[in-house]
């Protein structure tokens, strides 16, 4: 569990630190691009202001105010612009690289310096920019203003960068401490139930089939896998119950006609028993029982191992019931029972006519044996949607809610004793089960001790085969 919990850990955190540098790099090219974009904006609003400026020395009559423009050149120089102003006429007005062309050089030489320290590969030069002054819709000249381009760091900006870089940095330390301590805490919170998921698990593999977990965790897909196992657990159980009584069942239907056979033989070959034709008889209905036997395990074999559904042709439930109904009146008749059918309306199934006819005789056998003597069984053929039900109700011993469950299974019997005389091999309900199943439908039971039971055979119908 430790091991599993600081692997959790250890991939929360590297998932935590590959964000981190991911949103950190994105981060970055963002922030450079978006002030890379606010230097160059803001720089051709200092133009457009230092044009304004000294498109207001000049009067109507394109009469120049020298003393204020070259000013406003100076202050220009120091702000790191360049300023040249012509008149209409094309005449130079003022000039900074006149003026003081070894400042204007020095300038820009520092500027290209400062530029290729602060951005690697730096590639820039003198930019200019021109301005055309009009008043009153004359042309009075133009104004030109250089600039180092296409953008320029002043230390100002330059010192907002680190700042903004350094709280990344340390932003990048906080989340990635954060990231630790809460993956340690979400590792922990999930590596626990997974560690248990995967102890309950190895038990079950090993055999402990009644392994369940404590309590939920925290996690609802979590809980949906510790749910799945339990069941899983619990299937895995039922079905090693039934792998048990199977072979208990099988070994006890085998034990009395094979006990039977030896006693009979062993008699006659010690001359206690005459061979005659009633003992030989006795001994051939014991054969005769075991193959019957291992003739219904075959048929449920087949039955469960792939359905033959070439052999499957369309014909009418209704003539199916209605002729093993035909067979078991003499049957009936004799225990002065009596059988009530209705039949709501005709239906036609898709499937193997004789193996639907064993099922209806299945079913009504049963019913015959273990109703009371004159009583009612009631046959009912109904529709409901696009299935087709046939209901086969005895008013007899019913069916203990202990047993029921298991009614389908293999060599299950109500009667503790096991007697043959209150029925089979007790393989015939789940044959028929396994025939419906194959047919696309269901075979339900419902019962009551002392009132009767019901079991309902469910098809679907022939325009939804």
């Amino acid at each position: 569990m430790i091991k599993l919990k600081t692997k959790l850990t250890m991939s929360y955190l590297l998932i935590g630190l590959l964000c981190l540098l991911m949103m950190a790099f994105l981060a970055n090219i963002l922030l450079e691009r978006f002030f890379i974009q606010y230097v160059m904006d803001n720089q051709t609003l200092k133009n457009q202001e230092l044009a304004d400026q000294v498109s207001n020395y000049v009067d109507n009559h394109q009469a120049w105010d020298l003393s204020l423009v070259e000013q406003a050149g100076i202050n220009a120089l120091e702000e790191g612009l360049i300023l040249k102003v012509i008149d209409a006429s094309g005449q130079v007005i003022w000039d900074a690289t006149t003026y003081n062309s070894g400042m204007c050089e020095a300038m820009m030489s520092h500027m290209a310096s400062t530029m290729s320290q602060r951005v690697p590969g730096w590639e820039g030069g003198m930019l200019e920019t021109v301005y055309p002054i009009n008043k009153n819709g004359t042309f009075n000249g133009t104004v030109q203003v250089g600039y180092y381009g296409p953008y320029y760091y002043t230390d100002a900006d330059a010192a907002f960068i680190e700042t903004i870089n350094l709280a990344l940095l340390l932003a990048s330390v906080f989340a990635v401490i954060m990231a630790v301590f809460i993956g340690a805490i979400m590792a922990g919170r999930i590596s626990r139930p997974i560690a248990n998921v995967v102890m309950k698990t190895h038990e079950i593999s090993e055999g402990n089939y009644e392994a369940r977990f404590d309590k939920n965790s925290n996690t609802k897909e979590i809980d949906e896998l510790m749910h799945a196992i339990s069941s899983l657990a619990q299937r895995l159980e039922n079905q090693e119950g039934l792998r048990r009584r199977l072979t208990s069942d099988v070994a006890h239907e085998l034990r009395t006609p094979l006990a039977t056979l030896q006693s009979h033989m062993e008699a006659m070959i010690d001359g206690i028993w005459d061979a005659d034709e009633k003992r030989l008889g006795s001994c051939h209905e014991e054969i005769l029982r075991l193959s019957d036997l291992v003739s219904d395990l075959e048929r449920l074999a087949e039955i469960e191992r792939e359905p033959k559904t070439s052999d499957y042709e369309p014909f009418s439930i209704n003539d199916v019931v209605k002729q093993q109904l035909a067979q078991f009146e003499p049957k009936f008749l004799e225990k002065q029972m009596s059988i009530k059918f209705e039949e709501n309306g005709q239906a036609s199934i898709r499937g193997n006519k004789r193996q639907i006819a064993q099922v209806v005789v299945n079913l009504l056998s049963n019913a015959f044996k273990f109703s009371k003597t004159a009583s009612t069984v009631d046959v009912a053929i109904t529709h409901e949607g696009a299935t087709v039900r046939v209901s086969v109700t005895d008013h007899g011993i019913g069916i203990s809610e202990e047993d029921l469950p298991h009614i389908f299974e293999r060599f299950y019997r109500v009667d503790p004793s096991r007697n043959r005389s209150s029925g089979g091999a007790g393989i015939g309900l789940t044959i028929s089960e396994a025939i419906v199943k194959a047919h696309g439908g269901m075979l339900t039971v419902s019962s009551t001790v002392g009132v009767g039971s019901t079991f309902t055979i469910i098809l679907p119908k022939l325009d939804r085969i």
